[in-house]
């Protein structure tokens, strides 16, 4: 099962770098253009920092916090119960996404994001953000709801 996990984590990281590659091939860098009116719209930045660009331009800072984050999170995978699917799946969503955001800033030095708000102030995102983010709400999930023994 664990090889399932991986193979989902790869697929997701190339869907995220997919996606990076065709809007900054396609989409001049800084416009903006309408997906969904008054929903979302999608655009070209270039981000140095963590989310909301904390800390922009401090890479060493996140080449090492990412080292970091991708040995502890495959540490988790590996000792997570083997029954622990909803936990063990919310571990893989945030390796993607550390992984898809990390292929960034050690390629580009920046991380390409594309998805904008258009309803409300949020900062600008990526693929890999949304899996970071729902990786953990069902951490979270998992921690306030099932046994503590699951994990």
């Amino acid at each position: 099962m664990t090889i399932i996990f991986f193979l989902i984590a790869i697929l997701l990281v190339v869907a995220d770098q997919v996606l990076k590659a065709f809007v900054r091939g396609n989409i001049d860098f800084g416009s903006i253009h309408t997906f969904i009116p008054g929903v979302l719209s999608i655009t070209n930045i270039d981000n140095t920092g963590g989310a909301w660009s904390i800390l922009s331009g401090n890479m060493i800072f996140f080449y090492l916090v990412t080292i970091i984050a991708v040995i502890i999170l495959l540490t988790l995978i590996f000792k997570a119960k083997k029954n622990a699917l909803f936990y063990r799946s919310g571990l893989i969503l945030l390796l993607a996404g550390t992984i898809g955001n990390a292929i960034d800033r050690f390629t580009n030095q920046a991380v390409t994001d594309m998805f904008h708000v258009d309803f409300m102030y949020f900062a600008i995102f990526n693929l890999a953000d949304v899996y970071i983010t729902f990786g953990v709400i069902i951490i979270i999930i998992h921690l306030l709801f099932f046994e503590k023994g699951d994990s």
